[in-house]
């Protein structure tokens, strides 16, 4: 962030003076890529965040649909069993009768004794069987427990942030400030009425206030990634110190990102980056829309290591 403030304050001195040679200048722009490209590795780092999130869901999906087939092979090994079991009382009866009666029935009960070996055989099988179902089924119990469990507790947290946000920003209007959960996140969308003047990165003075006290919403809340992203309309910027708009959204990211680090919240928890034009909430063809996408969005996102390393470990 610090390379970024001084790149731009280089590249302004740069365009006024005339006066540093080609080769500076060419240096010059070659950081700013390599800090362009630093923001969507870090970009890329959140999207794989977020479909990891999306597999383990599908996987604790799969692990309900397999407990169920479990528990369906479990029931009809039990009614296997039961069968079994009233067949072999059954000859075990008949083999008792025989046993009472005349030797010329010798051949017969050798034959039902053999059925009845079988039989136990079949029993015991069965058993073992149903046995290892069950062990099998009790640990992925377990597991779908515990996915559940965590991703439970990720959720209320992730409530709990948003009612500890809203409450923190209770003293500003509707149209300045909106605070919502989309995809597990806590969304605080904040109007540039709010922090800017048109076309500058300074913070006002009553966005600074809402930013301190949403720092001190934040900090309550040291398991959170942050990420602040400046959005723009699609009005070129006539500025001779800002090149266009994606330069003016990162250079108000990281505005707003030093004034919560002022506040207190951990500096290696939050991302700045900048989405110029680019990224639209509405159309920019009336004033009342570009107003609307003149915003800057400050991202909550739970830390998922935990789920990770239980995944890995499983």
């Amino acid at each position: 962030m610090n390379r970024l403030i001084k790149l731009s304050t280089i590249v302004y001195v740069i365009l006024f003076s005339g006066c540093v040679a080609q080769k500076k200048f060419d240096d010059l722009l070659a950081e700013r890529v390599k800090i362009e490209a630093d923001y969507y590795e870090v970009s890329d780092k959140l999207d794989a965040a977020n479909a990891k999130l999306e597999r383990l869901e599908e996987q604790v999906s799969r692990l309900d649909e397999e407990t169920a087939e479990k528990s369906q092979k479990i029931n009809k090994l039990e009614t296997d069993l039961a069968a079994l079991q009233k067949e072999h009382d059954q000859l075990e009866t008949y083999y008792n009768n025989l046993l009472t009666n005349s030797g010329k029935l010798s051949r017969d009960l050798a034959e039902q004794q053999e059925r009845l070996l079988e039989l136990q055989e079949g029993l015991d099988t069965k058993k073992k069987e149903n046995e290892a179902l069950l062990t099998d089924l009790v640990e992925r119990e377990k597991k779908v427990s515990e996915l559940e469990r965590i991703i439970a507790e990720k959720d209320k947290a992730v409530q709990m942030l948003m009612v500890s946000v809203k409450e923190a920003l209770l003293g500003f209007s509707g149209n300045e400030l909106s605070v919502e959960i989309k995809n597990g996140k806590v969304y605080v969308s904040l109007a540039e009425q709010l922090l800017f003047k048109s076309g500058s990165y300074k913070v006002d003075p009553k966005g600074e206030r809402a930013l301190i006290q949403l720092a001190e919403a934040l900090k309550t809340s040291p398991d959170i990634n942050i990420l602040v992203e400046g959005h723009t309309d699609n009005v070129p910027i006539s500025s001779k110190s800002i090149k266009d708009n994606w330069d003016l959204s990162v250079l108000r990211a990281t505005s707003i990102t030093r004034i919560l680090i002022r506040a207190g919240v951990n500096p290696g928890r939050i991302t700045a980056a900048g989405r110029g034009e680019y990224q639209p909430v509405t159309s920019n063809a009336t004033a009342d829309g570009k107003q609307k996408n003149r915003r800057t969005e400050i991202i909550l996102s739970p830390d998922l290591d935990e789920l990770f390393e239980l995944l890995k470990a499983n």
